[in-house]
């Protein structure tokens, strides 16, 4: 089923699991997928910006996306296909698609600068990847370095009939979010869904200004769906004591430069990929910071069961 402006929920970020000599490690993508179903998430975005995308070839990309697809029954997958050059993108884009994606996400080059600029590459990006494919707008200038304004974002959608979704990671960018809806109860924004990312660090709030759900990694996919579930049923007390409890954890793992090394030592030790290694170049945590991650756990586990872990086998065998 394509991706619609409609789309709500927790759609996880998923990091591109490897062997520990660079290999992707096909078996672990498949738990990886099954494991997010078990915890209740809706999709999966796969190939973005922490799924090491730039270090995959394009026959590995495209594997990569299509065993996600096969593997996911009812969920929605989201792929990304940002790329410094078009064909690439609308070759990985149909590719995708014709697996059995719901969509595809496109972020912007970091040299887009000025207004006309941004919304330009947006309407040439639709073009390459042809507008019967509905299509993620990725909205993250602390990485990206393109800030994309309330107004910028509202003509790139009201240029594009496929863009259905806003993947909205500014920081701050809480105001951001009730610009947008505002345009929308005064008629000048047609229906877009929002999803939130930055690691789930402002998932509490962003979800009382408007946002549909969550798309982002955090090693709790759990966490994601409960704040998002229990902040549509109105229980706001509820929603922010769980997130709480998992915020010392989320805010380390969003540190830049190791995050998504810590985010797959916790999924390694979550039993779900066999190793937490990530492709060359790419950082690796030490012996200190695992300790921390634990320390972290156990705290986490205080209020959270779910975050007392124990050595899981299943993925090693």
């Amino acid at each position: 089923m394509k991706l619609t402006p409609k789309a709500t929920g927790t759609f996880a970020i998923a990091p591109t699991p490897f062997h520990e000599d660079g290999r992707l490690d096909e078996a672990s993508i498949d738990r990886l997928t099954d494991f997010y179903a078990g915890t209740g998430c809706d999709g999966i975005t796969v190939l973005g910006i922490m799924g090491e995308a730039p270090k995959l070839e394009a026959a590995e990309a495209q594997a990569v996306a299509t065993r996600f697809i096969k593997r996911a029954n009812n969920m929605q997958i989201i792929v990304g296909v940002s790329s410094p050059g078009f064909a690439a993108m609308r070759s990985l884009a149909r590719a995708s698609m014709d697996a059995g994606a719901a969509g595809v996400m496109i972020a912007p080059p970091p040299m887009l600068r000025t207004d006309d600029q941004i919304t330009t590459y947006f309407k040439q990006a639709e073009e390459a990847i042809g507008s019967d494919i509905p299509w993620v707008l990725q909205d993250y200038p602390l990485t990206l370095t393109v800030v994309m304004t309330p107004a910028v974002i509202r003509k790139i959608i009201t240029d594009s009939k496929s863009c259905v979704m806003l993947k909205h990671e500014d920081w701050p960018g809480l105001e951001k979010i009730t610009a947008l809806r505002g345009f929308q109860k005064d008629g000048s924004l047609r229906e877009l869904s929002i999803l939130t990312g930055n690691g789930g660090v402002f998932l509490d709030f962003e979800m009382e200004r408007g946002a549909d759900g969550a798309m982002t990694g955090y090693a709790f996919p759990e966490l994601l769906v409960d704040v998002v579930r229990l902040q549509k049923q109105g229980e706001r007390d509820k929603a922010h004591d769980l997130f709480d409890a998992h915020l010392p954890l989320i805010r380390y793992e969003q540190q830049l430069g190791i995050g998504l090394a810590v985010r797959k030592y916790v999924l390694h030790k979550r039993g779900v990929i066999a190793s937490a290694a990530q492709r060359k170049p790419g950082p690796s945590i030490t012996a200190l910071a695992k300790a921390e991650i634990d320390y972290l756990l156990s705290r986490v586990a205080r209020f959270d069961k779910r975050a007392n872990l124990t050595p899981q086998a299943s993925a090693a065998e």
